[in-house]
């Protein structure tokens, strides 16, 4: 048996289109396109790679985009205050925050600060606890992303064991309140779970995201389970791997994300899902 491929990046090319398509029909009923406002604090390089990559995003699919590109210095109240300016302009659906964020910010204080209807990365307290109510408005993007590939499997979800290991408020929570609304059973892992092994070993969906490289065996993984994985780690020879060893894991699994190519290009593609629905939330109050 050999895994099928969650093939992230044709996944996310045909989100982004239709996405576009979306954009069009808008602008030719004469509303205005989607405005997102990336934030970036300090000159970390993953992070200006990240924003690059947004901003080529907008570009294709028609959106409006500003970038905010602040010192590594900068004040929480500087910070707090550009997120103020952009939570009033009316041509900005989505305010995007990059973290991490330097050691004087408060990184919950600027996530709070962000109008929820405005949060499209999906990290205020207010869509978090929408969710967790199944009343669920801007989702966050990676959970929602991985939801996204979930279906493209054509698999019915309802009473699957579900495992996430990863307990992240931007992956590991979000996604067990999302699988959670599918009708799944979950189990959430963390540095403390005993038995590691033994609940994956039982799961039909594997989430892996805890930031180790290849930290789950092939040996681990149930014949047939679901495996997405969310790490993104770098070997000493340069190479990218996931949190799950993938050449054993996909003699197992019945379908499985690689690494790179599964579930990153998903988060920015519904980041885009995400401001156009803002967008359209936008629209229908204004009127």
């Amino acid at each position: 048996m050999s895994a099928q491929i969650l093939d992230g990046k044709a996944i996310a090319a045909d989100l982004r289109q239709s996405i576009k398509s979306s954009v069009t029909e808008r602008i030719t009923a004469g509303q205005r396109p989607p405005g997102l406002a990336v934030i970036l604090v300090g000159e970390d390089p993953a992070s200006q790679v990240y924003v690059r990559n947004k901003r080529r995003s907008c570009e294709e699919v028609g959106f409006y985009s500003e970038e905010h590109k602040l010192s590594t210095e900068t004040s929480q109240e500087e910070l707090l205050a550009l997120i103020d300016s952009m939570n009033e302009k009316e041509a900005i659906d989505g305010i995007l925050v990059q973290l991490p964020l330097p050691d004087q910010i408060d990184e919950e204080t600027v996530i709070e600060r962000i109008l929820p209807t405005k949060d499209v990365d999906g990290f205020h307290p207010y869509n978090v606890g929408r969710l967790v109510l199944r009343m669920p408005i801007l989702r966050s993007c990676t959970p929602k992303g991985m939801m996204t590939m979930l279906e493209r499997t054509g698999q019915k979800l309802e009473g699957l064991d579900a495992v996430i290991i990863g307990q992240s408020n931007i992956v590991g929570r979000p996604m067990a309140l999302e699988l959670l609304a599918a009708r799944c059973t979950i189990t959430v892992c963390h540095s403390r779970t005993k038995n590691l092994e033994e609940k994956v070993r039982n799961a039909d969906i594997v989430v892996a995201a805890i930031g180790r490289p290849n930290y789950v065996p092939g040996a681990w993984i149930k014949p047939g389970a679901l495996v997405l994985d969310v790490g993104i780690n770098r070997l000493d020879n340069g190479k990218l791997v996931g949190d799950v060893d993938f050449e054993s894991a996909k003699k197992k699994a019945s379908w499985i994300t690689p690494v790179p190519g599964g579930v990153g290009p998903m988060t920015i593609a519904t980041l885009l899902e995400n401001t156009l629905q803002a967008a359209e939330l936008h629209s229908k109050s204004a009127n």
